[in-house]
């Protein structure tokens, strides 16, 4: 028996990288996996390679970044599949302009509403039934940013994901005895499609040294499939070797100023 059998997932950003990852994972244990996100193509791909495994899912289009979408994907699931077990904040978004002294209101708006506003949507429409049922486990993937914040992640997005770590935390302590398991992910550098969002989208030499989608993909598994009893508050992840990224961090400085501007 699997693990997950008779459990409904949901898991946001699922057409490709760590979300696309995380899906074929809970469907290989059993879950039937809801993958949702922006752009129907990319999802129907993904839930089609999760049948053709032999898995159960459902592809959802949806726009986290706007409240209602948000909430109508947990009740969509809910009055379609009944229940929702495991809630996978996945959809993640970054400014093209990294520093605090360029970035436009409009970037900064974007970059919250996926990261947080989107997070805080989805888990508050899907924390009701979990509550009733006296269970669930929430994942929000957040980010190193959110504990050294800088030019890499930019400061929408940092500000961004170390918010959500706060929100996770704060559901942590709350609900906590009443069976809500809430838990923080926070990788630095992944090699997934938002990497061609920075200012210096980085080479086939420096995407060798980075995480691969599945290593956290893995994490977000031990954390869905552990005992009831357990919770694990946060992962830290990174790449085991460093990497130089003065020319990256240049590109960031410079990226959105203003013409002749530093």
């Amino acid at each position: 028996m699997a693990r997950l059998d008779g459990q409904v997932a949901i898991v946001t950003g699922g057409g490709s990288g760590i979300g696309r990852e995380t899906a074929r994972l809970l469907a290989a244990e059993g879950a039937h996996v809801v993958v949702a996100g922006r752009r129907k193509p990319p999802l129907d791909d993904v839930v089609g390679e999760l049948h053709k495994a032999g898995g159960k899912a459902t592809a959802r289009q949806a726009d986290v970044s706007r409240h209602g979408a948000a909430a109508a994907l947990a009740h969509w699931t809910l009055a379609t599949l009944g229940r929702v077990d495991v809630l996978v904040n996945n959809a993640g978004h970054s400014s093209k302009t990294r520093s605090i002294r360029w970035v436009s209101k409009d970037e900064w708006d974007s970059v919250l509403d996926v990261n947080l506003n989107g997070v805080y949507a989805l888990t508050q429409a899907v924390l009701p039934s979990m509550l009733e049922r006296g269970g669930g486990t929430i994942v929000t993937v957040s980010s190193v940013a959110a504990l050294r914040p800088g030019l890499i992640g930019g400061a929408p997005y940092g500000a961004a994901k170390a918010a959500v770590r706060n929100l996770m935390s704060h559901i942590h302590t709350e609900l906590r005895d009443k069976g809500i398991r809430a838990t923080t992910i926070m990788p630095a550098e992944v090699d997934t499609p938002i990497l061609e969002n920075r200012p210096l989208p980085p080479d086939a030499k420096a995407r060798a040294t980075m995480m691969q989608a599945e290593d956290v993909a893995r994490a977000i598994l031990l954390c869905v499939t552990l005992p009831a009893r357990t919770v694990i508050e946060e992962i830290v992840m990174s790449p085991t070797i460093p990497r130089d990224m003065s020319a990256d961090i240049a590109a960031a400085s410079r990226a959105g100023a203003p013409p002749g501007g530093p």
